[in-house]
Formats: structure tokens, C-alpha cells, sequence
């Protein structure tokens, strides 16, 4: 399970049949771009970000008419952003939730979510989770 995010220009990111953004314009932008490189052994439209990411190899990928990612750090995350301007359009997760600002999504893979270390029942741990 993961977080995805898109550059989309529809209302919502997976009905974009009257505003894709086609694989030729992406492959333009990956030219364009010098941050951006085409990997083609990852797939025809996918791309590598050069950017200063908590990530050893952040990407981006074109598919049906969206450039989409999962996980994206925050710097990615910004990098999306100045994407979509170039586009005219915005970044969205998949229920739609549109992010327009820098400070509407921040996210460090790297830092870990640690368990409580105090010893519980099973059963009062269960109970956390709900």
C-alpha cells in the first residue's frame, strides 16, 4: 500500500479522458528539464529526478494521460509542483485532494515510526489500532 501522488490537468486525476496530458508532452518536458532523465528499461515514459531527494533513485512516470509517483518526498513533492505550472495543472493523491502549496505536504521516508516500548497485553495493543 502506498501514497500516490499526480500531475493531472482534470478535476479529478482519474477521469482525464478531455484533459490528458500525452506522453509526447511529457517526453518534451524530459527533455527540456535537465533534472530530469528518460530511464526507458523502467518503462517507455519513465523518468529520474536528479534533484536533491531523500531518495537513492526518485522517479516519475507518465501513464493514461498523468505523471504520477509513490511516496514522493517533500522535495519531490516541490518538484511536482513546478511540473504541474508547467503543465497548467495541479498535483493530486488518489481520493483527488489537490496540493497547490509547498507547505501542504511534507513527508522524510527516512524517518522511521517507532512502536511504543512499553510492554502491553496483546489485547490492549488490538485495541490501539481501532
Amino acid at each position: 500500500m502506498g501514497v500516490d501522488f499526480h500531475i493531472t490537468r482534470a478535476e479529478f486525476w482519474a477521469e482525464n479522458e478531455d484533459a490528458p496530458i500525452t506522453a509526447e508532452e511529457w517526453l518534451e518536458c524530459i527533455k527540456a528539464d535537465p533534472e530530469l532523465d528518460l530511464i526507458s528499461e523502467n518503462g517507455p515514459y519513465y523518468a529520474r529526478w536528479f534533484g536533491a531527494s531523500a531518495y537513492e533513485e526518485p522517479w516519475l512516470n507518465w501513464m493514461n494521460g498523468d505523471i504520477w509517483t509513490k511516496w514522493p518526498d517533500t522535495a519531490l513533492y516541490l518538484k511536482m509542483l513546478d511540473i504541474a505550472k508547467y503543465f497548467g495543472a495541479t498535483v493530486q493523491d488518489d481520493d483527488g485532494t489537490v496540493y497547490a502549496l509547498p507547505t501542504e505536504y511534507k513527508f522524510d521516508p527516512n524517518v522511521k515510526f517507532l512502536l511504543p516500548i512499553k510492554k502491553k497485553p496483546w489485547w490492549q495493543f488490538w485495541l490501539c489500532l481501532k
